[in-house]
């Protein structure tokens, strides 16, 4: 389909059918702004995560602002960007099984792919893959950071794996990746602080260790949005990975330090389907196109209403003021507890600008986990 002809451009945003998922372009461009100025004052540079937008014409408004590339969770959507042009990408992620090494090798010849590994098995096996295609591949260590999630200890551990790329010509040892997910939505400033510095210290560490064997360090990866002026500001970093900035959502809103710089610029639009009384109203957005692990998602500046749950299609509001008038066919806009997963549950966007829909945009590595 040629999304060029879509009936609904120029249209204002109140005809869209619903459930759709909207982006206030204003104020999505400035949040790219706003990060791109931070980290032109500051040592490490910005590559912003795929995983919260999926959509490679908001990645390429990010590196003509400033970004040196991308990062990706998953190689669907490292392939969907690579297909789109973009060429320094991150998957930071252990790459695992013969077919995904296969999928990751073929990257390689049409980019400047780099890869998280911990795993002296996997390392081995990227680089048997690669040499028999004559590919080569850049790798990044994952280290534990204290999320005890994926990635190696730091010391002796991290050492051995950096050597053993090293003795592979197929295979590029860039550095050191940690992800300090366990303090990024921490709302109180100082906290969070002090929780990214002490978890990052490892990954200093780390990287203070291998350059005392010899070993050179050249990429220290790592962050999200809700530290982005923390661990960017450590002078040992040269990249972060923030993403959700594009968006925020009402859960990044409330983090100090974050929400005050950044707007939130996606919203769900919803159609009023049923005012069964004056205190309750139901909404055509439920599970399938609101994800609510992070809370259940808000109207949009609505002053006497509150959504109380969500079910498969439906989204229930209490609805505290008498005078509140929206009814059957009225729509509403709702915030997003969490974007990156709200995102993944759309296949299009609908850009607005001063209410009127400016673009669609597919998003191409929706549902891309593979």
């Amino acid at each position: 389909m040629n999304r060029n002809s879509d009936p609904f451009i120029g249209m204002h945003k109140t005809e869209l059918d619903t459930p759709a998922l909207l982006i206030d372009l204003d104020k999505m461009e400035a949040n790219i702004d706003t990060m791109a100025n931070y980290f032109s004052t500051v040592n490490a540079d910005l590559r912003p995560h795929v995983k919260t937008h999926k959509t490679p014409i908001i990645s390429h408004k990010q590196i003509a602002a400033g970004a040196i590339g991308v990062t990706c969770a998953k190689l669907g959507e490292a392939e969907a960007v690579i297909h789109a042009g973009i060429r320094d990408v991150l998957i930071a992620n252990q790459i695992v099984g013969p077919h995904k090494i296969a999928r990751l090798i073929n990257l390689a010849k049409h980019s400047e792919i780099m890869v998280a590994v911990d795993n002296s098995h996997n390392v081995q096996a990227i680089s048997d893959a690669a040499a028999a295609k004559g590919a080569t591949v850049r790798m990044l260590i994952e280290v534990n950071i204290g999320m005890d999630r994926c990635g190696v200890e730091p010391g002796k551990p991290a050492l051995e794996l950096a050597e053993q790329i090293r003795r592979n010509p197929n295979l590029i040892f860039e550095g050191l990746m940690g992800y300090e997910g366990h303090t990024v939505a921490k709302p109180d400033r100082a906290e969070r602080d002090t929780a990214t510095r002490e978890a990052m210290q490892r990954l200093v560490d780390a990287k203070h260790y291998l350059e005392k064997q010899g070993v050179e360090v050249a990429i220290m990866s790592g962050g999200g949005t809700g530290t982005f002026n923390i661990t960017g500001s450590i002078p040992e970093m040269t990249e972060v990975q923030a993403g959700s900035y594009v968006f925020m959502d009402s859960t990044y809103r409330n983090v100090e330090g974050v929400g005050d710089q950044f707007d939130c610029s996606l919203s769900v639009l919803a159609t009023v389907v049923s005012r069964p009384s004056a205190d309750r109203m139901i909404v055509d957005t439920g599970l399938k196109v609101l994800a609510k692990e992070f809370g259940v998602p808000q109207p949009v500046s609505l002053d006497g209403v509150e959504m109380t749950g969500l079910s498969e299609e439906h989204g229930k509001l209490l609805v505290s003021d008498e005078n509140f008038s929206l009814k059957p066919g009225d729509k509403l806009e709702i915030l997003p507890s969490h974007c990156c997963t709200t995102v993944n549950l759309h296949d299009k966007y609908y850009g607005i600008r001063n209410g009127i829909v400016e673009s669609v945009w597919d998003i191409a590595a929706r549902g891309r986990s593979q």
